[in-house]
């Protein structure tokens, strides 16, 4: 039943949000406004290098992306790129998630010196930019500990993200209810047990979002490498550039690059959460 803009359920009346809230949150409209946005930048840059006297080359693009030799399929300088790209990000992640987890139970064991370490990295590495964390890393400890730029770019972004992702695990493992720990102490569980088969597993439903979006974060931070001149997908973009001057081209590839890889991961994430929702 329909009366003064509300509709009445199970006795209970819901109000509709107003008519111009659902016009621009329906999936057409999004679209529209997405594509005209989207349409306007490409425009914008289109029309900015006819007035450079740029000389357009889109027909090299493809080169960069694959080619046939004589000995069949090669991926070219810009999947190569990428490769590096995703295999550095996969390894920093992994890292940054063992030192997030160390962190965030250094802050949660109630004891005054690793709650104070904890503390001291957390507001170090948050309150220093990830470009001067680079070049603290190449720079300054490489040449002490004597590592290579591949391997300080992967500890400089693990370290980094780890202190976002110890905020987010130990925002997830507060969320679980109080109860829980009293609950477990009542039958003689450990503190590690405790964590371990009853706080953990719950608290994955608060962290997956969030992490979801850590995992994107690294993917695009991955770029900041490209100043001490890992080869990864940036690096080698600006190399082609240096080469052969399309600027427009390779970036707007690149960009193009990010975004689908950027989307895919979205797409998976979005179906964990949903599969792990499901299941409890």
């Amino acid at each position: 039943m329909q009366s003064g803009g509300s509709i009445s359920l199970k006795g209970l009346p819901v109000r509709q949000p107003p008519a111009v809230n659902r016009f621009f949150s329906s999936t057409p409209v999004s679209l529209i406004i997405y594509c005209f946005i989207v349409g306007v930048i490409l425009y914008s840059s289109f029309t900015g290098a006819q007035a450079m006297g740029y000389n357009w080359q889109w027909y090299q693009i493809p080169k960069y992306i694959y080619s046939f030799t004589d000995n069949g399929f090669q991926f070219g300088e810009l999947m190569l790129g990428l490769w590096t790209t995703i295999t550095l990000s996969f390894t920093a992640f992994v890292l940054a998630l063992a030192i997030g987890f160390l962190v965030a139970f250094l802050r949660l064991s109630g004891l005054f010196i690793g709650t104070k370490i904890a503390i001291c990295f957390l507001e170090f590495v948050r309150n220093v930019p990830l470009l001067v964390l680079v070049y603290l890393f190449y720079y300054v400890l490489g040449p002490v500990f004597k590592y290579d730029r591949y391997t300080a770019s992967i500890l400089c972004l693990a370290v980094y993200h780890s202190a976002l992702i110890s905020e987010i695990l130990r925002a997830a493992i507060n969320s679980v209810a109080k109860g829980q720990w009293e609950a477990a102490k009542s039958i003689g569980m450990t503190k590690m047990q405790t964590y371990r088969y009853i706080i953990l597993p719950q608290s994955i439903r608060f962290m997956l979002p969030p992490m979801t979006g850590e995992v994107v974060h690294m993917v695009k931070s991955s770029a900041i490498v490209s100043v001490i001149a890992v080869a990864e997908l940036t690096t080698l973009g600006q190399n082609i550039i240096s080469d052969t001057y399309m600027a427009f081209e390779i970036w707007f590839t690149i960009a193009l690059i990010y975004m689908f890889v950027i989307v895919i991961l979205s797409i998976g994430a979005s179906q964990v959460e949903r599969r792990y929702t499901v299941i409890n």
